[in-house]
């Protein structure tokens, strides 16, 4: 029943992921692994598809300056820790990417702030410092996931509506 559900949310993308340019096979697959990785271990899947945008821009085997490798843009030694063999392994690089994200949702309370600047600068660090660290990169790239997490959830950037009054989100 689970697997139907999933397939059934996954097919509801395919019209999505096809209207967009330079989709692809890969693109839908990728689709498919982030929602069921992201229901499964109860993440948001627009969290993941944030990160994925921000880090990979859904380019399955990117490598980055630093030896992150992949749609979620694993490093090795995080790679290793969470069982991931082939890091530009659709399947297995989100799979990985989304459990080191529920970890870290556990560790920081569901603080998506906190999460997502541990996803990019380290668990320690932010784990020290908590919201007090200041990091400019890291700050850019916690405002452009909420960025972009708000968009996936299709909310105007900053506000959200109601039936009642504008609210500033912050």
């Amino acid at each position: 029943m689970k697997l139907m559900l999933i397939a059934g949310q996954v097919l509801c993308i395919v019209p999505i992921g096809l209207a967009q340019p330079g989709s692809s096979a890969a693109r839908l697959e990728a689709e498919y692994y982030i929602t069921a990785y992201a229901q499964h271990y109860r993440v948001p899947v627009a969290v993941v598809r944030a990160i994925v945008k921000r880090e990979s821009n859904w380019q399955p085997c990117t490598v980055s300056p630093k030896g992150a490798v992949g749609l979620m843009q694993l490093v090795p030694m995080t790679a290793e820790r969470l069982g991931v063999r082939d890091r530009c392994n659709l399947g297995q690089n989100v799979s990985g990417g989304v459990r080191y994200l529920a970890w870290l949702m556990q560790q920081f309370h569901n603080d998506l702030r906190l999460v997502t600047a541990a996803y990019y600068a380290g668990e320690d660090i932010v784990a020290r410092r908590g919201l007090a660290y200041r990091n400019r990169d890291v700050v850019a790239y916690v405002s452009a996931i909420r960025a972009g997490y708000l968009h996936e959830m299709g909310i105007e950037a900053g506000i959200i509506t109601n039936s009642g009054p504008k609210r500033e989100v912050r």
